[in-house]
């Protein structure tokens, strides 16, 4: 039986067609929550997963959402407070992945890395905040990077927008507490999911879960059950915090 630490909390998660936002996103449904999920491009995804959900009794809605235009973020979040509620509960995982030189990386390159994987998060951080404050209660849970930690070659403009993230994760949990509100990051390192297999190849994944003290890659699993506990009242005193979830890889 399903331990329901979320019932009665609306939660958006953004970018949670696919990968770590959909295993997040089921995560949060059988803990009992009101589930908006957010997508940009993946529509049949988003809706399969809504399917699933509301075939097992979870109040879930998909909404279509560039996150970095502000007029698509607040269309999102209006959508979500009028069919399900106020969000009470806000996790940032859209984002966009870069691997290239450094000098070969174009103005737009940056743009669009930085648009999603650190503006996106800005903007929805901002539009919730209101209530939260209001409400003097609030969760917001970022998922970072591993890279944003510990810096990566050929994935320098990524890195920099996680490291952002992660500053703005530290700041925000600075100036939201006295409300009540708590928000913090996950800087997953090397996750199975459909990308990852899709960019390493069978040797390339063995050899890398060799440099992993686990000796194994992560599952979006290990990454949803953090951003649970961080949502739940049992990280009510965590805050400003990255948890690594990475298999020491970064300890």
């Amino acid at each position: 039986m399903p331990n329901l630490r979320l019932r009665g909390h609306v939660c958006l998660v953004t970018g949670a067609s696919r990968g770590i936002g959909n295993g997040i996103a089921q995560a949060l449904a059988m803990e009992g929550a009101k589930l908006a999920i957010n997508y940009h491009y993946s529509e049949n995804e988003a809706g399969k997963l809504i399917e699933a959900l509301q075939g097992i009794g979870v109040s879930a809605l998909a909404v279509k959402a560039d996150v970095s235009r502000e007029d698509d973020v607040e269309k999102m979040f209006s959508q979500v407070e009028k069919e399900l509620g106020k969000i009470s509960m806000l996790v940032n995982n859209a984002g966009v992945s870069l691997r290239a030189l450094f000098q070969d990386t174009s103005v737009e390159q940056w743009d669009q890395v930085m648009a999603t994987n650190l503006k996106g998060p800005f903007l929805c951080c901002r539009r919730v905040l209101p209530n939260m404050i209001a409400q003097r209660f609030g969760r917001i849970v970022n998922i970072a990077s591993i890279w944003g930690l510990r810096g990566a070659a050929c994935e320098a403009v990524y890195a920099a927008s996680k490291g952002g993230l992660i500053a703005l994760t530290k700041s925000l949990a600075r100036e939201a507490a006295p409300s009540g509100i708590t928000v913090n990051a996950i800087a997953p390192g090397p996750i199975e999911t459909d990308m990852l297999l899709h960019e390493l190849d069978e040797e390339d994944r063995n050899w890398l879960a060799e440099q992993i003290p686990a000796s194994r890659l992560g599952q979006v699993e290990d990454v949803a059950a953090a951003c649970v506990y961080l949502l739940s009242k049992d990280a009510s005193y965590v805050n400003g915090q990255i948890l690594s979830v990475d298999g020491a890889w970064n300890a």
